[in-house]
């Protein structure tokens, strides 16, 4: 008789653990709706709560955005991403969110004080109680965010930084708050050529689109095959901007990219595609994707899910690879607060998604690669140094177009915003880097 782990995988994809944990979101969840509902609860953050004070934007619980609260940062606590060990940080009672830092910190770490940082898509699924490390590594009470950028307040031994420096990074959740104890190895400098918000934007979608690369096999160098078209969904969104302007950069070609709607193709033909698909009222599109490359594609970018996983894979060329580290499509994209509604389309969802067989992947030679930012290496995240970096004049062009991705002041934070960040365009940031990645390539 199978165990319960493996009749939850046989049934649902997923084990035990992973469905426990979407069970107790979904309780959560509703019963936070039906509250919010009835009006019976309201959000506990308030625009004039934000003052100069050092404070912390915490997830309570899984919920609507009544879970989330200010906490203060007093008495030398500071945020902290669960990948330092507690050895190093020992974790405050209320949360592994939370160390009180030594003076000076332990050796290889910094205390940076966060002016800006990003709102990222990930950042709502943690308060929805649907972002598995986040459970998994932390729990809750948790303080979400990746991306930072600052000052730094001090530094622990064997640390080229020093006191007063304008830095830029990621962490591995923490990010929503005025103090942070990080490792050193994953901040930078901020080069000149940047503002603090725009450094700030730059890690999580960067580092994400970096790691696809890498597993698609176009990073560091493109491989020696004929075949090098590159297939690019949500091309205008945060992630999807950045593919597209690493692929160009490092000799993909075609590169297209899949937007959903019509005043997004300006921004995705500005990243540098090739070919922009709008597949906004159109049931026929993927015909469009064909067209542009009759031989198939030898990388494809999927976040979207359910929605267009088989067809992304039927689209594969020989030894194609297609890289998933997403499921948008799966979860609402301007809700707040899940409903009951909501939940049962995400089930109808999870029980429409896609199988690959081991044997078709064999016979037809394509691969399947899945990920999400918060597994990945620190180090591999930051390892593109950006100090430096001038802005030449072709980059100042690119960047005609002006940026959406949201960028919140410690001193601005707003409650309603943090409900449901809408889809991010490419950044000046962005253009930075890829200029960057182009200088290493042609060295």
């Amino acid at each position: 008789m199978p165990s319960l782990d493996a009749l939850c995988l046989r049934l649902t994809g997923q084990t035990l653990e992973v469905v426990q944990h979407q069970l107790m979101a979904i309780r959560a969840n509703v019963w936070s709706w039906l509250l919010v509902t009835l009006k019976i609860r309201k959000p506990r953050l308030q625009l004039a709560d934000c003052d100069s004070k050092a404070r912390c934007i915490v997830v309570l619980s899984p919920g609507g955005p009544e879970r989330l609260e200010f906490w203060p940062l007093d008495d030398g606590l500071a945020t902290v991403g669960y990948n330092v060990p507690e050895s190093v940080a020992p974790r405050d009672p209320r949360s592994r969110s939370l160390t009180r830092v030594a003076t000076p910190p332990p050796p290889g770490l910094v205390v940076v004080r966060i002016t800006h940082f990003s709102v990222n898509y990930a950042d709502v699924t943690i308060r929805w109680g649907l972002y598995e490390s986040a459970i998994k590594f932390v729990g809750y009470p948790i303080v979400p965010g990746f991306d930072f950028s600052g000052v730094v307040e001090a530094v622990g031994a064997g640390v080229e930084l020093k006191e007063g420096d304008a830095v830029f990074g990621i962490t591995f959740f923490g990010a929503y708050s005025s103090r942070l104890l990080v490792p050193a190895s994953q901040c930078r400098k901020t080069p000149k050529a940047l503002t603090a918000a725009e450094a700030a934007a730059l890690p999580s979608v960067a580092g994400t689109a970096l790691h696809a690369m890498a597993l698609a096999q176009f990073w560091p160098a493109a491989p020696p095959t004929r075949n090098r078209a590159v297939l690019v969904h949500s091309a205008a969104g945060g992630v999807g901007s950045m593919l597209v302007q690493m692929a160009k950069t490092l000799g993909c070609a075609p590169v297209v990219g899949v937007v959903g709607a019509a005043h997004k193709i300006e921004a995705c033909e500005a990243c540098g595609a090739d070919t922009v698909v709008c597949k906004a009222g159109r049931s026929d599109w993927w015909d469009d994707v064909a067209a542009a490359s009759p031989d198939g594609y030898a990388a494809i970018f999927d976040a979207n899910g359910v929605s267009t996983l088989r067809n992304s894979y039927d689209a594969l060329a020989q030894t194609g690879r297609l890289v998933i580290f997403g499921f948008h499509t799966n979860l609402p994209t301007v809700s707040s607060t899940l409903s009951p509604l909501h939940w049962l389309r995400m089930a109808k969802g999870m029980a429409s998604m896609p199988t690959f067989e081991p044997m078709d992947l064999v016979l037809s030679s394509k691969s399947i690669h899945g990920f999400n930012l918060s597994s990945a290496s620190a180090s591999f995240v930051l390892r593109l140094r950006l100090d430096g970096v001038a802005v030449d004049a072709s980059t100042r062009r690119l960047a005609g177009s002006s940026p959406t991705r949201r960028i919140w002041s410690t001193r601005t934070w707003r409650s309603s915003s943090l409900g449901s960040p809408r889809a991010n365009s490419a950044s000046r940031a962005s253009r930075l880097l890829v200029s960057r990645l182009y200088r290493r390539r042609t060295r």
